[in-house]
């Protein structure tokens, strides 16, 4: 293929391909020509182009496929462009002449087709250069089209239109011609030709005139006839063409003055010319792609659907400016629609024009107008339903018979009133909050006027009042408690009116069902009222007949809507509702038999409604309160179920006894029955098995239903990927809400609430707008197959085999139309069964089960009826999968190959097909190998049948799920399958393209199977990887949307697969152009593509965006100004598909994540143009109330004609949804500039950063904007947004609050946005305001006012204030709150108010103590710096501020613990819980309330032992601060009623609270979920810390030891499982204080044991501390061996080589190692907390645990005593040696009983030390002092029996000669530090041994100082501690031998002075060592004069030296006292003389 890569073809090669592959190779050459000339220049083909011409038409010649003829075209028409045109005419002549050609055969057809394709290129890029020459073109291709065919008049149609297009208005005098030839062409026979007639004529209105004037009404009648018989693509296509012909008509486009005279015409003529093709009736058109005639409908539904696609594209044309200005014209028109007589004649037809009638408004209103235009619209709206109402009333009221309404205006009203309410519901429910102006707007009533209709004569119009009743409570949560209180208390009122009874029962189930979609809730008590307004209802239904049914159907209804509110509302009310369902059914079969006997028609009526609504009631039960349906409650069930069973096979008796009356009610009986039944476990109601399936058999066997009705049952047994066969049936489409009206005879689409009004309460499937339930009869009927579906697998074989045949014999046994009816009924209920069957993993059974259910499938799958083929099929795979034996496998498919060979009709083909692809769909890669050959043969072999593109496309759709399932299997066909696809991709027709979309799926699936293997280069590879890139290629150039979609899905996975061989220049643009495609399916194609490409390689798709942006001005998305983000962000405002949105979102997230940083600036302009539209919205959204009505109108007008952007008449600002989105993208942009650089945090740092490079960009250089968007946000009328905004808002107070202002010092950058914080957060505390809000809102003033961002205590107060008052609310309780949600939104908001003071309380204390010590430094010092002083004074005010609040927040506190406490308690101790409920929450909320509590708890925990600590646990008033409180708040755990009036005492008050912090701890810790914030846990072991800080409680945890270990074994399992050394050290804390408790304990038993025995002696008293005696520690009940554990568990962590067994490796093997720094903090506590443990023992006890201690500290010190550079000792080392220090110093090692153990186990340790610090053996790379401070502690702590053994003690010495002999200075300096202390040791017996042995070491090294001076600090500072260490030592000498130790000092001090002459020269050291020595010497010799004097007598050269050496020193002393003296006199006095002298002040 690169040897197609070249500018002219390659016709020897191309001579040598076979024909397979020519067409490949062409095509390949033709797309690399293109992209050459492209971007060629007229040189560069100058001397080719004759070449060229000539090589393109010779293959033009040669019978080219579509799209080589296609590229052939396009690159003759752009070399002219580019080259001469000198041979153009020629060019045009030669393709005139193939068009004239006489030769009609088939192999000549392609040549024929690709001249009349080359014209229309040429044309269409030449334009007016080809002159007049376009009169013949036109002439020979309308001559040619006449004896074309529907190939020929396709081409020929789009070359006209490219004619048109090239041309413009110069060729005018062909436009009629061209308009009558596209007119007979628009109603062709061909689909295709049709779509393509409507394109031409869509291109040849834009010049010509007349179409939209003289032959407007033509035209439209012309359109009308082309939707008949239609398919979507026409519809799509002519609705496009007629909606752009009448917007013209009615605004004719500017040009030609010709044009300005043309008479414009109206917009009331053009909608009336639409209005007759909608209402047109009777004119008999048959339907020609339908399957059946439809029953007796007159009216041609595929034009009234056509039409009402042209409805909207004629407005979409107009655009939302022109729709905003005659919405009201435009509104009142089409509900005109629906009120016409014609439009209503039966019931399936007035539900089918609401439903196109609801479309066209959706569409406009939904799509075309922004959220101010809505608001406007739904006003236009509620006026028409005003309207209506009011004249349905004063009818109503008239009781002139002459001038009352009849029937059919009611059924007028009725339907203008369900299409108004459902757009005014839809426009509401779309505003959500942002509506609530216009509901709350008095002048405008939309809520009386709404309820008004619930009154209306007709059901229908009642259940659209109350559904959009529905949609506001959706929109608006606070509405639903004020609409049910106003529907309740009239329907108590109302009582006695049916319309009242059915109205607001309707209403207030649709209220109920709301609820669902609003987690805010209403109140529980509501639920309460209506269960008794329901019950009431069934109760006196039998008072008034006339009243019966209605007030029985009003019953039920609210019950099973009450139903919905979950089992919180339902538990307490069982009883009573098990009760009513027990009073509805008949006790025993007696009862029923009298029943029978005694009931009439109307008793019976009611009898079936109640029971039907009964069992309509259990059915929500069981749906929504699962958790209630015990096996005590199916146990009370079954009897009443066994009766309903038992009546419904009487039912067809009562119907032949009463007729028509009861039909309709026992269909819904028998349908509510089944839905029971089918949600209940089979196993309990195994008993009536034989009487249930005797009645399904009877259901789906009968056929009383009409046979296209039961075809509804198949689409859903029909796999979503064969959407692609049944195209329409399937397939998802913008208009699917319309199209499915030509399903099924309307069937589909005729669903309406009137049905079935027990869907109002329930949930929406996706995409639904209103509920759609089909009538009853269908119901039932899908109930009935449901329901056998759920029993068939639980039957035996025998039953199975019964019933199958007896199916068989129903079907043989029926004829006709009823037979098909059976059969579908029967088949449907049988794969439902075998889909059960499948799932349970079940067998279907033995050869008498087999036989019946394969005759059941075989004979189906021939069925003419496509959809009972494809899901018989379906069926087929799901018999062999439940069947699961090979043979059987074998056999189904050697059945469909000998049908395949013989058969020639496409039925059997089709069916048997895909048949074998549904086989290998679900038995996968289980054939074998041969088996696998056969399918792909025979597959390939159809799929070339070009006679039947239908058995084509089944084949080609087989042979897909085939690849797809086969797996590697496949690889050995993958060569031929994709030569093949390739092969069809370029012959077949472009028409036929459900045979595109076919081979679209082929491709995609080997593309998958060849997987990563596309990304070689070896062998077949290459080629392989370029036949896929061809065919992509092929099919991206299809016309038709969905192989485009294909084709996108192709590339996406060769993108995923082969990435470098993708090209994005080119892939992107394409994507680009779609991305406002007409249909859905590509547009998802194309964001899902994007999605992907925007997780790799996002840079470079905005790249090649925005080229396509530059070079194109026609995209119909505007990428051009804000790039492609830009243009998405317009899309979600556009798009009402939830899954396309989804995706939109995703690919902007994507992009963000990768480019969001690098374009901050870019970025959040977007976001905030985005946001801007709040700020827009709210500023107009206000509405003056005191206005009257008119004018009110009027400023609706204004609203639409006050626009400012006129230029941007499409754009649509921004709605709500759109808006939360980018206040989430500033939160991920803040959150990503987090983890990639600290400068955008960093004013100073972005500052120098962006002057080294201008064009960088920081994020805190976009503060204000943060803060402003943000603001906007929080401030919105939109709740969800204003939640948006408060989190953006605390995501930018908590990342910018310590960001120091530059300009002003001491000040952070914040400060300046105090008021813009203030106003955002002020109205989230307004008394309207939802309690998430305020929840939230707390939450960000909590964060504000710890960050400390305000300095001034007035500013900080007003934001304080916001809290104070939310606090007030709380003490208030919950009766004083509004309830307009549920009670536990009460807990919301009360905790969140209670976590936000504890926060900032938390924060308060702690600055208070950072504070304390600078508040005594600043008490010390005169003056201090100001801004330690303001933060003193912050932190006291903002604690007095707390203060103010502490007695109340302290109750509040303790009593929301004690709630979390309760509420934390496992199932079985549920009986424990207070029956009336907690302090926050009530008993019927529990569950709603858990949530909140296990979101605040923590930090209230926290603050409240922060207030215990601070008083101590002193109680002063147990009920101090209750007076203030109005909510009975019990701030101690006992709920007893019995106790409650006993007062406690401050003891039992401090337990349990004491119990109370400790137990939510201790049960939180144990229980720690992974997702657990560690928040949380810092806070818990905060609470804990805080506790034991204080006496009290250490006293009760170290009296209790069970209590310790407990709480040590938590903290322990806290340490193993959680690595964050945040926590380790924070549980290290607790550790501490649970032992210091220990040891206090211990101590005050001691001290009171020796009090108590007084007199006796000391050894009499008993041992205290763990051990006792014995000295065992028991593990699981001793405190030290859980410390032990906790201890080891975190050294062995940061020192594993602790644990030799842990690596294997022995301790000596392990080199020092270096700890981070928390590592070394934890190691240090540690080690601190085991130094503590041998006090907590007892003697014997201690000798327990010290071999382990020691063991660990000793160990500690070898893997941590690390040499450093400066000589010091590191933090580990240090905490090492300071336990080491305490343990040997430990009184223990003094006790009788364990001094003996204690020596020898510190005399191993002291050994240990000194064997692996042995620097004579091995070279050691431990620190020396570290080392020999370890030997000093023993030395200086032990007692002389450690240390005085003379093995330790030489080595201890031979240690200290080693290091003495260093050359380090560092380390001699901290050496003779060490020694000068252990020579001064008490006791003589330590210390003689070393002065022996080190002294004279000591002597020769200062000796040596003579030799060599000290050239550093470092050495002066070790020869001057040298002679200090001497100097000790003479004063620690006896008298007598004194004078021998100054003997030897003196002589090293003189030698270390210098001469006269040396003193000058010499440095700096030798200097210090001079003066310092001198003045020893002059110390020393009035000490010891005599010796002295002696001294130097005997040595002369010594006394001169000194002499010399004081001599000079006093020369120096008297040249410093002149100096002085001098400076002195030059003084002089002051000239004002003090009367007082100050000098010796």
């Amino acid at each position: 293929m690169e040897q197609a890569h070249s500018p002219l073809l390659n016709e020897e090669l191309y001579s040598q391909l076979s024909e397979s592959k020519k067409p490949e190779f062409v095509f390949e050459w033709l797309r690399f020509l293109e992209k050459l000339l492209a971007a060629a220049s007229k040189d560069d083909i100058k001397e080719k182009q004759k070449k060229l011409v000539e090589q393109l038409t010779s293959l033009l010649e040669s019978s080219p496929g579509p799209p080589v003829r296609k590229l052939i075209a396009k690159n003759l028409a752009l070399l002219y462009s580019v080259g001469d045109t000198f041979s153009v005419y020629k060019t045009v002549d030669k393709c005139n002449e193939i068009i004239r050609s006489k030769d009609d055969s088939p192999s000549y057809l392609p040549t024929k087709l690709a001249g009349v394709v080359c014209l229309g290129a040429l044309y269409e890029q030449l334009g007016r250069m080809l002159g007049n020459t376009y009169m013949d073109t036109v002439g020979n291709l309308l001559k040619a089209m006449k004896s074309a065919e529907s190939q020929g008049r396709y081409e020929i149609m789009l070359s006209l239109q490219k004619i048109v297009s090239g041309q413009g208005a110069i060729a005018a005098s062909c436009h009629r011609d061209i308009y009558k030839a596209a007119r007979s062409c628009l109603t062709d026979r061909s689909m295709a030709v049709r779509c393509a007639a409507a394109k031409c004529l869509l291109e040849l209105q834009n010049e010509a005139v007349f179409m939209w004037t003289t032959e407007l009404e033509n035209v439209a009648t012309l359109c009308f006839k082309a939707f008949e018989g239609s398919n979507y693509d026409v519809r799509v296509s002519v609705s496009k063409l007629l909606g752009a012909v009448l917007a013209t008509a009615v605004m004719p486009k500017r040009g030609t003055g010709v044009r300005q005279v043309v008479r414009k015409t109206t917009l009331e003529e053009t909608m009336n010319l639409l209005a007759s093709g909608f209402l047109r009736g009777g004119s008999g058109f048959l339907r020609v792609s339908g399957e059946m005639l439809k029953g007796g409908s007159s009216v041609n539904r595929d034009v009234r659907i056509g039409v009402t696609q042209a409805y909207v594209a004629f407005i979409s044309t107009l655009g939302g400016q022109w729709l905003e200005l005659n919405f009201a014209a435009v509104l009142e028109h089409v509900l005109e629609l629906v009120s016409h007589p014609k439009a209503t004649q039966t019931q399936i037809d007035a539900i089918c024009c609401r439903r196109c009638v609801s479309f066209i408004l959706r569409s406009a209103v939904g799509s075309l107008l922004g959220e101010k235009a809505q608001i406007a619209a739904a006003k236009e709206i509620c006026q028409v339903v005003g309207k209506q109402k009011k004249a349905v009333d004063a009818a109503m009221s008239d009781t002139n018979m002459e001038t009352k309404l009849d029937t059919m205006d009611v059924s007028a009203s009725q339907h203008i009133l369900v299409c108004a309410l459902q757009e005014l519901g839809s426009l509401v429910q779309g505003l959500g909050s942002t509506a609530a102006p216009l509901l709350q707007d008095s002048t405008i009533g939309v809520l009386d006027k709404v309820i008004s209709v619930l009154l209306h004569p007709s059901v229908s119009a009642r259940l659209a009042a109350a559904w959009c009743l529905r949609c506001f409570a959706v929109a608006l949560p606070s509405e639903i408690s004020p609409l049910l209180d106003r529907c309740t208390e009239r329907l108590s009122a109302l009582r006695s009116s049916p319309e009242a009874v059915t109205g607001y029962s309707f209403a207030i189930a649709a209220l109920l069902g709301a609820v669902q979609h609003c987690p805010l809730g209403i109140p529980h008590e509501k639920g309460k009222l209506i269960m008794t307004q329901a019950e009431d209802f069934l109760r006196t239904a039998i008072q008034n007949s006339r009243l019966s049914v209605h007030r029985t159907q009003a019953g039920w209804l609210l019950f099973s809507a009450l139903m919905t509110l979950g089992p919180a509302v339902i538990h307490c009310h069982l009883p009573r509702i098990l009760l009513l369902w027990k009073s509805v059914f008949p006790q025993s079969p007696k009862d029923l038999e009298m029943e029978r006997s005694r009931g009439d028609c109307f008793t019976w009526q009611v009898m079936l409604e109640e029971r039907a609504g009964a069992l309509c009631a259990m059915k929500c039960f069981m749906l929504y309160c699962k958790d209630l349906l015990t096996d005590d409650v199916t146990e009370r069930l079954l009897p009443l179920l066994t009766f309903a069973v038992a009546l419904s096979t009487k039912l067809p008796a009562l119907n032949k006894s009463y007729g028509t009356p009861l039909k309709s009610v026992s269909v819904v009986f028998r349908q509510r029955l089944y839905e029971v039944l089918a949600l209940l476990p089979t196993k309990d109601y195994e008993g009536i098995f034989n009487s249930v399936l005797k009645e399904l058999i009877a259901e789906l066997t009968l056929a009383d239903n009409q046979m296209f009705a039961a075809t509804f049952l198949l689409p859903s047994l029909c796999h979503q990927d064969d959407a692609l066969l049944l195209g329409a049936w399937l397939q998802e489409t913008d208009h699917r809400f319309i199209e499915d009206q030509l399903k099924l005879g309307g069937i589909l689409g005729g669903g309406s609430l009137e049905h079935d009004p027990f869907t109002i309460y329930q949930r929406l499937a996706d995409g639904e707008l209103v509920p759609t339930p089909l009538p009853p009869v269908l119901s039932m009927i899908r109930a009935a197959v449901e329901l056998f579906g759920v029993i068939f697998p639980c039957l035996d074989v025998k039953h199975r085999a019964q019933i199958l045949d007896q199916f068989t014999e129903s079907i043989k046994q029926t004829k006709g139309s009823k037979q098909q009816t059976v059969q579908l009924n029967v088949f449907a209920a049988f794969c439902y069964g075998l889909k059960r069957l499948a799932c349970k993993k079940g067998s279907l059974g033995p050869e008498e089960v087999r036989r019946p259910a394969l005759t059941l499938v075989m004979n189906s799958l021939e069925s003419p009826n496509l959809l009972l083929r494809c899901a018989a099929a379906e069926t087929l795979a799901r018999l062999a999968q439940v069947v699961a034996d090979s043979a059987f496998i074998a056999k189904l498919a050697q059945t469909s190959f000998e049908k395949l060979k013989s058969a020639r009709d496409v039925i059997s083909r089709t069916g048997h097909s895909m048949a074998l692809g549904c086989l290998h769909r679900y038995l996968g890669g289980i054939v074998s190998s041969q088996h696998l050959n056969a399918c792909v043969n025979i597959l390939h072999t159809l799929s070339q049948d070009n006679t039947s593109p239908e058995v084509q496309t089944w084949a080609l759709h087989s042979l897909s799920l085939l690849i797809d399932s086969s797996g590697p299997m496949y690889n050995a066909h993958v060569e031929p399958s994709l030569s093949l696809v390739l092969l069809l991709l370029l012959t077949v027709p472009p028409a036929h393209t459900e045979v595109h979309q076919s081979l679209g799926r082929c491709l995609t699936v080997l593309i998958i199977t060849l997987g990563p293997e596309l990304q070689g280069n070896n062998t077949s590879v290459p080629l392989l990887r370029t036949s896929c890139l061809v065919g992509c290629a092929v099919m991206q150039d299809n016309l038709d949307c969905l192989v485009q979609a294909q084709a996108i899905t192709c590339l996406q996975q060769l993108h995923m697969f082969a990435p470098r061989h993708v090209n994005l220049s080119s892939l992107v643009p394409s994507l680009c152009v779609n991305l406002c495609s007409s249909h859905l399916l590509l547009r998802r194609a194309v964001i899902a593509c994007l999605r992907q490409l925007a997780q790799r390689e996002a840079a470079e798709v905005l790249e090649h965006a925005r080229a396509l942006a530059k070079e194109s001005s026609k995209l119909d998305v505007n990428i051009g100004e804000t790039g492609l983000e830009g243009a998405l962000f317009s899309l979600l405002d556009r798009e009402s598909d939830q899954r396309l949105c989804r995706d939109i979102r995703e690919t902007l997230s994507h992009i963000l994540s990768s480019m969001a940083v690098e374009n901050l600036s870019h970025w959040i302009k977007l976001c905030n143009e985005v946001l801007s539209a709040s700020a827009d919205f709210t500023t107009t959204a206000p509405v003056d109330t005191t206005q009257e009505e008119e004018e009110d109108r009027r400023d609706d007008d204004s609203i639409f004609t006050s626009r400012k952007d006129d230029q941007f008449q499409s754009v649509i600002k921004p709605r709500w949804p759109t808006r939360v989105f980018a206040a989430e993208c500033i939160c991920r942009i803040i959150t990503q500039c987090e983890n990639i650089d600290a400068a955008h945090f960093d004013l100073t740092m972005a500052q120098e950063r962006k002057e080294k490079l201008p064009k960088s960009d920081f994020l805190v250089n976009h503060l204000a904007d943060l803060i402003r968007m943000a603001f906007i946000a929080a401030t919105d009328h939109s709740n969800t947004l204003r939640l948006s905004g408060l989190e953006t808002l605390l995501v930018v107070i908590r990342k910018f609050a310590n960001v120091p202002e530059p300009e002003f010092p001491g000040h952070v950058i914040l400060e300046q946005y105090q008021a813009n914080v203030g106003a955002a957060l002020r109205p989230a505390f307004s008394p309207d305001t939802p309690p998430d809000v305020t929840a939230k809102a707390c939450q960000v003033c909590s964060a504000w006012i710890v960050s400390g961002v305000v300095s001034d205590l007035n500013d900080l107060r007003r934001v304080h204030q916001l809290l104070a008052t939310s606090l007030n609310k709380v003490q208030a309780g919950q009766e004083a709150q509004n309830q307009l949600y549920n009670e536990s939104t009460s807990t919301m908001e009360s905790l969140a108010v209670l976590k936000a003071w504890a926060e900032v309380y938390i924060v308060t204390m702690e600055r208070q103590n950072v504070c304390a010590p600078k508040q005594k430094q600043f008490l010390k010092v005169e003056r201090s710096a100001d801004g330690s002083k303001d933060a003193i004074t912050i932190a006291d005010g903002l604690l007095n501020l707390v203060r103010l609040e502490l007695g109340t927040l302290s109750k509040l506190w303790l009593a929301a613990l004690q709630d979390y406490a309760l509420l934390t308690l496992p199932p079985e101790y549920a009986n424990q819980l207070p029956a009336e409920g907690g302090a926050f929450y009530s008993s019927e909320t529990i569950e709603a309330a858990r949530p909140h509590y296990c979101n605040s708890w923590a930090p209230i925990l926290h603050a409240t032992a922060l207030w215990l600590n601070s008083t101590g646990f002193i109680v002063i008033d147990p009920d101090e601060g209750s007076s203030r409180l109005s909510r009975p708040v019990t701030p101690t755990m006992g709920h007893e009623s019995a106790l409650a009036n006993v007062v406690k005492s401050p003891e039992d008050v401090n337990t349990d609270r004491f119990h109370l912090i400790l137990g939510i701890s201790v049960e939180f810790l144990c229980s720690l979920r992974p997702d657990v914030p560690m928040e949380s846990i810092i806070a818990c072991l905060n609470a804990l810390k805080s506790l034991l800080d204080v006496v009290w409680p250490r006293y009760k945890v170290g009296s209790d030891q069970e209590l310790g270990v407990e709480l040590l074994n938590v903290l322990h399992r806290l340490i193993l499982t959680r690595e964050s050394p945040f926590i380790q050290l924070a549980v290290i804390d607790v550790v501490e204080r649970i032992i210091r408790a220990a040891q206090e304990h211990v101590k005050e038993k001691r001290r009171s044991a020796e009090v108590d025995d007084g007199a006796a002696e000391k050894e009499t008293l008993p041992e205290f501390g763990e051990g006792s005696d014995t000295g065992g520690l028991v593990p699981g009940k001793s405190l030290v061996f859980a410390t032990l554990e906790l201890s080891l568990s975190i050294l062995v962590r940061q020192l594993p080589q602790l644990n030799p067994k842990l690596v294997g490796i022995h301790m000596s093997n392990g080199k020092p190692q270096r700890l981070s720094k928390d590592g070394v903090k934890l190691v240090a506590a540690a080690l601190g907390i085991l130094s503590e443990l041998v006090s907590v023992c007892s003697p014997t006890g201690s000798i327990s645990v010290l071999p382990t201690i020691l063991y660990l500290i000793t160990g500690v010190i070898k893997e941590t005593a690390i040499k450093t550079l400066d000589g010091c000792t590191s933090l580990t080392v240090g905490a090492a040696l300071q336990a080491l220090k305490a343990v040997v110093s430990s009184p223990m090692a003094q006790a009788e009983k364990s001094h003996v153990a204690w020596t020898r186990l510190l005399r191993s340790a002291l050994a240990t030390i000194l064997e692996f610090w042995n620097p004579e053996m091995t070279q050691s790379e431990l620190d020396e002092v570290s080392m020999l401070t370890a030997i000093s502690v023993f030395l200086m702590s032990a007692s002389p029996e450690v240390t005085c053994v003379q093995c330790l003690e030489k080595e201890c010495i031979n240690r200290f000669k080693i290091v003495l002999s260093s050359k380090n200075p560092v380390v001699l300096v901290q050496c003779y530090k060490l020694l000068q202390t252990v020579f001064q040791h008490p006791n003589r017996a330590v210390s003689t041994p070393y002065i022996h042995s080190l002294t004279i070491l000591i002597v020769q090294k200062l000796r040596e100082v003579e030799k060599e001076k000290p050239s550093t600090c470092a050495e002066l500072q070790a020869v001057q501690a040298g002679l200090k260490t001497l100097e000790t030592l003479i004063g620690l000498a006896d008298e007598q031998n004194r004078v021998h130790l100054v003997v030897l000092l003196l002589p090293i001090l003189i030698s270390c002075l210098l001469d006269e002459n040396a003193l000058n020269t010499a440095p700096n050291p030798a200097k210090s060592l001079h003066e310092f020595a001198l003045q020893n010497l002059m110390q020393i010799g009035p000490r010891y004069p005599s010796i002295f004097q002696t001294l130097m007598g005997t040595l002369p050269a010594m006394k001169a030296r000194l002499e010399s050496a004081v001599k000079g020193n006093q020369e120096s002393i008297k040249a410093k006292t002149a100096a002085g003296q001098s400076k002195c006199s030059e003084k002089t006095s002051p000239s004002i003389q003090l009367k007082t002298s100050f000098s010796n002040f």
